[in-house]
């Protein structure tokens, strides 16, 4: 085989699972905006009922994150992503199904988008939990970029891909095609050959609530875990701002059109895949601490310059596409690290726990920025609003800065001979 396609190139079940992964990623996404589509367009929705539907996905990550991770620290994981890719096929299937019957309501989009949004949480938990068992550790930061990199592909192309789908063939058609998206990524997952350790023994389980609390004093009795928790809430609650504000400032104040703003938003997911493929190159000349503090700070420095733009089309463009190249890259290269590095970090038995406490802790602080963020944009303005998004950013590189973890280089993830992605 081609030099080039040496490390997990050669790891036939790891490339079963980023197929699988990839897909499903696809799928999630084209369902986040075909479902919208489909009771904008299909069921003249109006926008109360919309906005219901698009915060589906989070008030159900919100609800059963951290059940999500008991179970994934309960079950085996593989088993678990394969059932989840079936049971959204089901359940996004209903939706093409009920309109061929004239029977398609909105009752069923809120529940279809609830239900959906729970298998994503339970896929996504144990996904990253799956992936220590499967690779060496020493393979993490490679195969976190690879996953990261198609993701950043699977964004790109999902959004695009919907949109056409739903004009070819109308908005409950295309929840079809995203059905059949998901049976594709249960059979490249049902396809993995390795065995997967065994879970703990029945007896040895506890109540829910105990196994919760049991994830959660994991995460925070481990220095390290807590500093990368604390860094990713900050770039969560981040992320909240900026979904409140970023499109309404852009369209507004800076008097850009939908059309223009995909193309702009269609560069980030590009430039997402630059900074999946330099992140092993980071990482080994920086260290996995400067890594993150350089994302990070990168990240919010990106959305900063935004923040500055003239009301000037042409200067206002250049620094939105600058944004875009500058940002992206960096949030992609701190999540790569700080995923890799909790993986390594957290013990086994408690790594779908302590991941998925991580995660519920971003979805509430994404939740509550983005309210806070609106209250305080109609006094002061998207603008001002927007660089205090990007302060929360630069917040979580301080966490970092200001603990031992900034300068660790950790070789047990960053490992010398990692692969470009």
């Amino acid at each position: 085989m081609s030099k080039r396609f040496t490390g997990l190139w050669r790891h036939p079940d790891f490339l079963r699972l980023w197929s699988g992964q990839t897909i499903s990623v696809f799928g999630s996404l084209t369902t986040r905006l075909a479902l919208p589509f489909t009771a904008i367009v299909y069921l003249k929705a109006p926008v109360f009922q919309v906005a219901l539907i698009t915060s589906a996905d989070v008030l159900a990550g919100i609800c059963f994150t951290l059940f999500a991770g008991v179970w994934v620290d309960r079950l085996r994981r593989r088993p678990m992503m394969i059932a989840a890719d079936l049971g959204r096929a089901v359940i996004i299937g209903s939706v093409p199904l009920a309109a061929a019957f004239g029977e398609l309501h909105i009752a069923q989009i809120y529940v279809v988008a609830f239900l959906a949004g729970i298998l994503t949480t339970f896929f996504d938990v144990a996904y990253q939990a799956y992936l220590p068992t499967l690779i060496a550790t020493e393979d993490l930061i490679d195969g976190n970029s690879k996953l990261a990199g198609s993701a950043s592909v699977a964004e790109f192309g999902s959004f695009s891909a919907a949109g056409w789908l739903v004009q070819l063939v109308t908005a409950p058609g295309a929840m079809g095609v995203d059905a059949v998206s998901f049976l594709f990524s249960a059979a490249s997952l049902r396809a993995i050959k390795a065995a997967e350790p065994p879970p703990a023994p029945v007896e040895d389980r506890r109540s829910v609530v105990t196994e919760i609390a049991e994830g959660m004093r994991a995460l925070w009795h481990e220095p390290r875990l807590r500093v990368i928790a604390g860094s990713h809430i900050a770039l969560s609650a981040a992320g909240g701002v900026f979904g409140s504000v970023f499109v309404l400032y852009v369209t507004r104040d800076l008097g850009f059109s939908p059309g223009v703003q995909g193309l702009i938003y269609g560069i980030g997911g590009l430039s997402s895949l630059f900074g999946a493929a330099i992140t092993g190159w980071c990482t080994r000349r920086f260290g996995a601490g400067r890594a993150m503090i350089g994302g990070l700070t990168f990240g919010g420095a990106g959305v900063l310059l935004v923040v500055g733009a003239p009301n000037i089309t042409s200067i206002a463009l250049v620094m939105l596409i600058a944004q875009q190249f500058i940002s992206d890259p960096g949030w992609t290269v701190f999540t790569i690290n700080q995923t890799s590095m909790r993986q390594a970090i957290a013990p086994e038995g408690v790594l779908g726990r302590v991941s998925a406490a991580e995660r519920f802790a971003g979805l509430v602080a994404t939740l509550i920025a983005s309210i806070v963020a609106g209250i305080i944009a109609s006094y002061a303005g998207a603008r001002f609003v927007l660089g205090l998004g990007a302060l929360c950013a630069i917040a979580g590189a301080v966490i970092i800065l200001l603990s031992p973890l900034r300068n660790a280089r950790d070789e047990s993830v960053a490992a010398e001979g990692t692969a470009s992605a």
